[in-house]
């Protein structure tokens, strides 16, 4: 494996994000079709969405609870 995706992955909190993330919308995806029996298009799209829109409420959250509680 190249020298750069080693130090990339080695302890990378912006790696460890990715791959969480990764994880997050494939089992996602996975509990949509199973639960709904929508296609694999249909429950792509909102493992993809999902995550997105909890980003912008997280990111929201923080905001107000340094706020109102410090940092």
């Amino acid at each position: 494996m190249p020298r750069v995706i080693i130090n990339f992955l080695n302890g990378s909190s912006i790696a460890f994000t990715c791959v969480f993330s990764l994880g997050h919308v494939v089992i996602a995806a996975s509990v949509v079709y199973v639960i709904t029996g929508a296609t694999l298009l249909e429950s792509g799209v909102v493992a993809l969405i999902e995550p997105s829109i909890n980003a912008v409420w997280l990111y929201i959250l923080h905001k107000l609870w340094k706020r109102y509680y410090g940092t």
